[in-house]
């Protein structure tokens, strides 16, 4: 039996060069960067993504750490580096420094779903406060909330947008927080930075007295990374951010399935061809 599955592990690992090999080697303009868990504890690969032509290009590294990422760049030709114009990521410093080091004349743009994220944080860090700080009744609305407030409105069905409406009704603060949420998502859709800025400021200044210390420090944190962000609305770089979210997904699929890959290098062709079109 262990002899039939590798037998079809070596013809499967064969079908997925040839994919390879018929899609060329990659010489992208745009990249995004993620990392991906692929055992217990802190056990990362790194994946670099083609985002014009949505194909996962590179899968590697030890770790997250700059010197795994520095893997990446030094893996592809000097003129090739030289083609890449937008680097696509979330604010991990160590990919942000192998960037900077790497490629110093292309652009870094942070992902908006990692950065909407950690404003999903803060809003669901709102929500266990409220919940810590309320007793009796008025937690009832709150209990069970969580991914219904996550969530943009538009994507509810009728069922969460009534629950939504009891809570937003007993509680004054998470309506203004899921509010807050809600109109920072607009930010992406600037194509100027100075508009962008502009609309930034005003949403920072809305959170005066509304005592919402986890969007304080969330703004804070996109002051400290605004460059990133300001260069998504950018009208050249509104590259299609949602590629990378969708490979992740694809690749944890994957990994469901295969309940977890001993043979890397089978799994790094798997992760490599996920997006191309079957032969």
């Amino acid at each position: 039996m262990n002899l039939h599955w590798e037998t079809v592990k070596d013809i499967d690992k064969l079908y997925m060069q040839e994919q390879l090999d018929r899609a060329g080697p990659p010489q992208p303009t745009a990249i995004g960067i993620d990392e991906i868990a692929i055992g217990p504890g802190h056990t990362y690969r790194i994946i670099v993504s083609d985002l014009h032509r949505k194909r996962a290009i590179w899968f590697g590294g030890t770790d997250r750490k700059e010197a795994s990422m520095d893997l990446f760049y030094a893996s592809i030709p000097l003129e090739n580096q030289a083609a890449i114009r937008l680097v696509v990521m979330d604010m991990w410093k160590a990919f942000r420094n192998s960037a900077r080091r790497n490629l110093p004349h292309a652009q870094i743009v942070f992902d908006k779903f990692h950065v909407m994220k950690h404003l999903g944080e803060a809003l669901d860090t709102v929500r266990k406060n409220e919940y810590h700080r309320l007793h009796g009744e008025s937690r009832r609305f709150i209990k069970g909330q969580k991914y219904t407030l996550l969530t943009r409105r538009e994507n509810l069905g009728e069922e969460g947008r009534a629950s939504l409406e009891l809570l937003f009704k007993a509680n004054r603060r998470l309506y203004k927080a899921y509010l807050l949420k809600e109109q920072f998502g607009q930010l992406w859709d600037f194509a100027d930075p100075d508009q962008a800025k502009l609309f930034f400021e005003e949403w920072k200044s809305s959170l005066r007295w509304q005592r919402l210390k986890p969007y304080e420090k969330f703004a804070r944190m996109i002051e400290r990374h605004w460059d990133g962000i300001a260069s998504y609305c950018t009208a050249a770089n509104k590259v299609p951010l949602g590629f990378v979210e969708g490979l992740n997904n694809r690749i944890r699929v994957l990994q469901r399935r295969a309940y977890g890959f001993h043979d890397e290098n089978y799994f790094r062709l798997k992760v490599l061809t996920c997006m191309l079109p079957k032969l």
